[in-house]
């Protein structure tokens, strides 16, 4: 049988040097071969008329263990650490059936909004709890994975902010990362499950574990990521206890390079972008959970400008309670918009942040683009239900929609079809996330 699949009569938008057209796209195992009109196969064909067909989404922040806990009452109206306080508590109560649970009820949600690939920052171990959990939920759910060992090692008995429950040791943390890594990281073109390195931030961690997981990062040769310059509580922070801003902490500590991204950077100054665009170091953009907490607009249109490599993250589903990463590239644009003018950001513009430029985010030169040699990520959106009728221009989707996807192919296997998830039952570990969640409550 052939392992050949032909996704016929799209209008293809590639993310390759604005190429669009309307015609077929070939797939042989797992890889895209070629693209272009009145292309054939033996294999199965997929008709893609009336639709649009893009590169698979890319989420480059995510807090995946959080889908147990949206909407929580007394976190819903604060800002960032006054929202930690309140969580931090709950979040103690977890286990591995609710990092496991969890993970796969925000991985289909990502799915369902055309992602393909995606990081989770993973930073509390609960009751046994392992990132190994959230990386046996991705198998079965079928997106590539880009999983990072969080951490937190400063509780409230030493000034945290987490309760020490929650904390660990040092030397156990880094024991676990290099576990990991040696486990699961796949270094290899086309890997399914890579792993990064992320404690969880500069006010839960000591500097001394931010250097060392550096050195141990390229040591082994995988990803660094924390957050950074979230809100003026972060700076602030930084001020008083580093005495310098957060970019200039990251770079003392090893923390900018190719190999590093940040979370939110709400709050970096010009003088701070511009050494992350020299040292092309990434950024993680979080519109929702940003204007969710209260956080502020992050000033993408100049960084983009000043060259940093920016991608999109749909963050933790307590701060953001959706994970629809259709719905973060339509806020992205909306938020330079309603900042510097209707000119700031296209939605062609979003739609590159939300696809390839998440790719170099993650370092995946082998994603994020629809052309022979690129892995066979792809996303179909039908464009002939309401969502689109009367649009003048259906490769609009950041502006008219739909936000869920018909289908998405992930290395050439298909893990959404029709609208619906082809690789779990979702109705059956939705009802497993309620009742989870209603323990939690009680």
């Amino acid at each position: 049988m052939s392992n050949e699949i032909l996704i016929r009569g799209g209008l293809v938008l590639t993310m390759d040097q604005g190429v669009e057209f309307t015609g077929d796209i070939l797939i042989r195992g797992g890889v895209i071969v070629a693209r272009g009109q009145g292309l054939t196969t033996r294999g199965r064909v997929v008709q893609a008329s009336g639709c649009v067909v893009t590169p698979g989404l890319v989420n480059t922040h995510h807090h995946l263990y959080q889908t147990l806990t949206r909407a929580v009452p007394g976190g819903q109206d604060a800002l960032l650490f006054g929202w930690l306080k309140t969580l931090y508590p709950i979040w103690a109560r977890f286990g591995p059936d609710e990092i496991f649970t969890s993970t796969q009820i925000g991985l289909a949600e990502l799915a369902l909004s055309g992602c393909t690939l995606t990081s989770d920052h993973l930073y509390l171990y609960p009751n046994g709890a392992r990132l190994d959990d959230s990386i046996a939920a991705a198998a079965e759910v079928g997106l590539r994975f880009h999983p990072t060992r969080g951490a937190m090692s400063i509780g409230e008995s030493r000034g945290g902010l987490p309760p020490d429950s929650l904390v660990e040791e040092e030397p156990a943390i880094l024991e676990d990362m290099i576990r990991l890594v040696d486990a699961h990281h796949d270094a290899s073109d086309g890997a399914m499950l890579r792993v990064g390195l992320a404690p969880c931030s500069p006010f839960s961690v000591t500097r001394d574990l931010m250097r060392q997981t550096a050195l141990l990062a390229r040591d082994k040769g995988v990803m660094l990521h924390t957050h950074l310059a979230e809100n003026d509580e972060d700076v602030a922070y930084s001020l008083a206890q580093f005495g310098c801003r957060p970019g200039q902490y990251a770079e003392d500590l090893g923390w900018t390079g190719e190999d590093v991204w940040h979370a939110h950077c709400v709050k970096l100054d010009y003088s701070e972008s511009a050494m992350f665009a020299r040292s092309g170091t990434g950024i993680a953009h979080c519109p929702c959970s940003n204007c969710r907490l209260g956080s502020g607009i992050a000033p993408i249109r100049r960084m983009r400008d000043q060259g940093v490599k920016v991608g999109l993250g749909v963050d933790g589903s307590a701060s953001n309670d959706q994970g629809n990463l259709m719905a973060e590239a339509r806020q992205a644009m909306l938020l330079q918009r309603v900042s510097l003018g209707a000119d700031a950001m296209s939605a062609r513009e979003a739609l590159e942040i939300a696809t390839l430029g998440g790719a170099r985010v993650l370092g995946r030169p082998d994603c994020g683009m629809i052309a022979p040699g690129k892995r066979a990520d792809l996303a179909i959106w039908d464009v002939s239900g309401v969502e689109s009728a009367g649009s003048w221009d259906p490769a609009a989707l950041v502006l008219a929609g739909p936000s869920r996807v018909r289908d998405l192919f992930v290395e050439g296997r298909q893990v959404v079809g029709s609208g619906h998830m082809l690789t779990i039952d979702l109705p059956r570990v939705v009802e497993r996330q309620n009742l989870l969640a209603r323990r939690l409550a009680s």
